[in-house]
């Protein structure tokens, strides 16, 4: 997993944007943000870190996604702008790369900054409830993902606003940070 901070220069958002500063695994742990990296074999010994992750952190369900024009059809570009719209989720985002690249792009709480996370193959991310966030593919245009959920699996995006801005996940999430001197 590479992050560093989005360069906000216009184009493709499928392109790397990179501003070229880096940013520290301490100010994605700051922001509660998690992350391992669990190469993926052929002996089947990622599935059993991924079990340990799960009944660790209490994921009781998991799917499969493709992101590609052929498994989303003609929904594939609807699809790519609604990821890439700047939003939150009431429940942990996690997402464990099996094939392909993306990016998750993070909000920094405290300067508003875009966060860019590169995710490709073993790269497992956990984003914590009431972040705000956008994904996207690279320019290959294809990524295969485990999602793991706590519950059921549900996937509700809450887009930024003033309602989002005061939704409890929201504000629960910006206590969190309180205090924190690096976000």
């Amino acid at each position: 997993m590479r992050a560093y901070y989005f360069d906000n220069i216009p184009g493709d958002q499928r392109l790397p944007h990179d501003s070229g500063n880096s940013v520290s695994n301490e100010t994605l742990r700051a922001l509660h943000v998690l992350h391992w990296s669990i190469s993926i074999d052929d002996t089947g010994s990622w599935e059993h870190q991924i079990d340990g992750v799960a009944k660790e952190r209490g994921y009781k369900n998991r799917d499969i996604i493709n992101v590609t024009k052929k498994a989303l059809g003609d929904m594939y570009e609807t699809k790519l702008k609604g990821f890439f719209e700047e939003h939150m989720h009431e429940d942990e985002e996690i997402r464990y790369m099996l094939s392909g690249r993306g990016y998750f792009d993070i909000r920094e709480h405290s300067t508003e900054a875009w966060i860019r996370v590169q995710l490709t193959p073993g790269d497992l991310l956990v984003l914590p409830a009431g972040i705000y966030h956008r994904f996207t593919l690279d320019e290959n245009n294809a990524a295969k993902a485990m999602r793991l959920f706590k519950d059921e699996p549900k996937w509700i995006p809450h887009n930024r606003g003033v309602d989002t801005d005061a939704n409890t996940y929201r504000e629960n999430y910006v206590q969190s940070l309180k205090g924190n001197p690096a976000v």
